[in-house]
């Protein structure tokens, strides 16, 4: 259900993305919306919530909060944290892997940089469910660098770098520190306006620091499909199948041995440390996203991942 929200007072302004964010999925993506909401009004409690602009605003917040919990009482994402994280974080790798992979092939526009952008708004919004990881960190960061990048780029008419910085003798990375604060990023710009409303990001500097380059991202990621005008899907290639050369009549194919998926263990676990228990659970909502895509490989290593911890009471 979508919501009018009163203006958002300048006190709370470092709310504002997470209330676009969520805006733009209300008829999208209810699960996105929800957990935006949720994190803008847990950051604005810590902010401000006795001036009568807050007060208006966290009130609507928390009755908007309510009734679609409410409503949505057997939608796991919305009830179950563990089935939430994981739904966000799928969402959210997915956008940064599509404006990763168009940025490496050098295709610049605004639903690369609004990528990017939703993908770290998202990644912040993660908080919410406790520390994050590292990997988390610096793609956060990569993406936040990388949407003001390309955006102050198109802006000046540059073609912009594509991937991470080079830095090395003679070479700066630009420097993250206008970048690290949600406070200083803008709302991406939205569709089907007639007019310019392009975000004015805070241009990189040059100060020595130099830019990581975002971590090797898993592959097959199960989760959210991506639809609507926000993002068009890349296209797949084709790879042709490879040549089998034909074994002569009087020689049998030799036949692959079967590699054993998971090591039974010598005797039964009888404790497994809670971190691993929340992974199995983990897992096995990557698995069952996986199956609502028809995924079945990566449906399947997401389980074998779990019977091993199961089985041997460690992650291998």
């Amino acid at each position: 259900m979508a919501i009018q929200l009163p203006p958002c007072p300048d006190s709370l302004k470092a709310i504002q993305h997470f209330l676009n964010v969520a805006s733009e999925h209300d008829n999208r993506d209810l699960t996105v919306s929800y957990w935006c909401r949720l994190h803008a009004l847990q950051k604005a409690l810590k902010i401000d919530k006795s001036s009568d602009g807050a007060k208006m605003l966290l009130l609507k917040l928390m009755d908007w909060l309510e009734q679609e919990k409410k409503t949505h009482r057997d939608n796991d994402t919305i009830m179950n944290e563990t089935a939430a994280q994981a739904y966000i974080e799928n969402y959210a790798l997915k956008l940064f892997q599509w404006a990763d992979s168009m940025d490496r092939a050098s295709t610049f526009n605004k639903n690369v940089v609004k990528a990017f952008y939703t993908a770290s708004i998202l990644m912040d919004v993660l908080q919410t469910f406790g520390e994050t990881s590292e990997d988390i960190e610096q793609n956060k960061k990569y993406a936040k660098w990388k949407a003001a990048y390309i955006h102050n780029c198109l802006k000046s008419g540059e073609t912009p770098i594509p991937g991470p910085p080079e830095s090395g003798e003679g070479s700066e990375g630009p420097s993250l520190s206008s970048q690290n604060s949600n406070d200083q990023l803008p709302s991406p710009p939205r569709e089907n306006s007639n007019e310019d409303v392009t975000p004015s990001f805070p241009a990189p500097t040059s100060s020595g620091g130099t830019l990581p380059s975002p971590p090797s991202m898993p592959q097959n990621l199960p989760g959210p499909s991506i639809s609507g005008p926000l993002i068009p899907g890349p296209s797949i290639p084709s790879f042709p199948s490879p040549a089998v050369t034909p074994s002569s009549p009087s020689t049998p194919a030799p036949q692959p041995a079967m590699p054993a998926l998971v090591t039974q263990p010598e005797q039964e676990i009888s404790y497994i440390e809670a971190e691993l228990i929340n992974k199995c659970q983990k897992y096995i909502k990557f698995a069952s996203s996986a199956l609502n895509y028809d995924d079945y490989k990566e449906a399947k290593s997401n389980l074998i991942k779990v019977l091993n911890i199961l089985n041997t009471g460690r992650e291998s």
